[in-house]
């Protein structure tokens, strides 16, 4: 029966008109079977999928004729849209877990003080392989008052925020300190699919996410000693469909987050046992050595003075002897205190030894130095030293040595602390309750 082909394009789908179209012309100018895919409107309304099996035939007025049919294919392509599926399912599934085993084996094979760039590689990996805008990480202050992003990814040309997310307090967003509170009790996954629809009571964090150009986001509770210490998440500035999976895919994110940072933890304190005496808290020469080591090094660089003083409390063995050992530990912790309190940030305070104790003072020349070991021997001869009820008398002697004089290209620390040390003698059997430096002993 001879037909307008009108009739058949107006069932076909919007999508594949176009290519019925060039697959029937191209039929017609060669004059070769038809055969052809398409999605064609049934009488229900729902659209099948059908193959067009046709072969052409010039008719005596130019027209072309094509006779054959049109088969219901549906259940072929549900079948293979199904292995489609799979494939590309299957595909992800081996690529996550590739992209997880080999940033776990960086986290591994990176030596300690590279947590910073293991955890920046970890966002820009993660970030780059859900295709989002930002990946972040939140710590967690103490009391879990306030929390700071320490770390973030940002795809180019997105804007970062890491700047202006430093120690930010939680409760002035009363809905976002909810999330939190479950995020930390229930360990609950926070997911905003749609900011713009966020409750009424969430109009802060509304409107601060909008000014971001946040349109979706996860947040994932990372852990540390058992207990929620912050929250890994992604941003997405776009709407978008997720994964149904997406929580659990970030959750094992997460996981190996949490590992590194415990790792991290654990090697730190190994770290502080090694280098801090247990008593004072105080660093000790294991530590104190390579400092001074570097303070040399920028004096014979750039001329930065520096010096060295070395204290001793005098006569702390007869403490010991006659009020005991935990009066002793007593003096010892107070007069760590005292260094502490009269020193800067940027010197370097050790325990040396037994009652020893010495202060590298950073980029300061002798003079200077000797000044303030007069104030820190005062501070200690005017100091309450009392131990169950019982006053202690506690003097201290000290040694100064500094940049300057004959060698001071050659410095090694073991010269400068030798030279201390003899200093510290000068003082001692000039009296004690003194120090001496380059020009000898000097009392106050």
């Amino acid at each position: 029966m001879h037909q307008d082909g009108q009739e058949v394009f107006r069932i076909i789908h919007p999508e594949d008109a176009a290519s019925v179209a060039a697959s029937i012309e191209e039929s017609a100018r060669k004059l070769t079977p038809w055969q052809h895919q398409a999605r064609m409107r049934l009488a229900s309304g729902d659209y099948h999928w059908f193959e067009s099996d046709s072969v052409p035939e010039r008719q005596a007025d130019g027209s072309v004729l094509w006779y054959g049919q049109f088969n219901d294919i549906q259940p072929f392509k549900d079948l293979e849209f199904s292995l489609r599926e799979s494939e590309a399912e299957f595909s992800f599934q081996a690529g996550f877990q590739k992209l997880i085993a080999r940033l776990s084996s960086d986290f591994i094979s990176r030596g300690f003080g590279n947590i910073d760039l293991s955890i920046n590689r970890v966002l820009e990996a993660i970030g780059q392989f859900f295709e989002v805008d930002r990946a972040y990480l939140y710590r967690f202050s103490e009391k879990r008052t306030e929390m700071t992003n320490t770390h973030e990814w940002s795809r180019d040309g997105v804007e970062s925020l890491i700047d202006t997310q430093q120690q930010v307090p939680i409760d002035t967003f009363a809905w976002w300190h909810r999330q939190v509170e479950l995020m930390i009790r229930e360990n609950r996954v926070v997911f905003i699919e749609d900011v713009a629809a966020l409750p009424d009571e969430a109009g802060p964090e509304k409107a601060l996410l909008t000014e971001q150009g946040v349109c979706s986001m996860f947040c994932v509770p990372v852990r540390t000693r058992g207990m929620v210490s912050g929250f890994f998440g992604v941003d997405s500035l776009s709407h978008r469909v997720w994964r149904t999976d997406q929580a659990d895919l970030l959750i094992i994110v997460s996981g190996l987050l949490s590992g590194a940072l415990e790792r991290h933890r654990l090697e730190e304190e190994l770290l502080n046992q090694s280098i801090r005496d247990p008593l004072t808290g105080l660093h000790n020469r294991r530590y104190f050595y390579p400092r001074l080591d570097e303070m040399i090094a920028l004096w014979q660089r750039e001329q930065q003075p520096f010096a060295l003083a070395m204290f001793d409390i005098d006569h702390f063995k007869a403490i010991n002897d006659t009020q005991g050992h935990l009066a002793g530990d007593y003096v010892l912790r107070e007069f760590t205190g005292i260094l502490l309190e009269q020193t800067r940030a940027m010197d370097v305070v050790a325990r040396y030894g037994g009652e020893e104790f010495v202060v590298a003072f950073s980029a300061t020349d002798p003079q200077a130095a000797t000044a303030q070991v007069s104030r820190i021997i005062e501070k200690v001869r005017g100091y309450d030293f009392l131990f169950d009820g019982n006053k202690i008398s506690v003097t201290v002697s000290a040694g100064v040595a500094g940049t300057g004089g004959e060698g001071a290209g050659n410095l090694t620390p073991e010269q400068l602390i030798g030279d201390a040390d003899d200093r510290l003698y000068e003082a001692k059997q000039s009296g004690r309750d003194c120090f001496a430096d380059i020009s000898g002993p000097s009392r106050i």
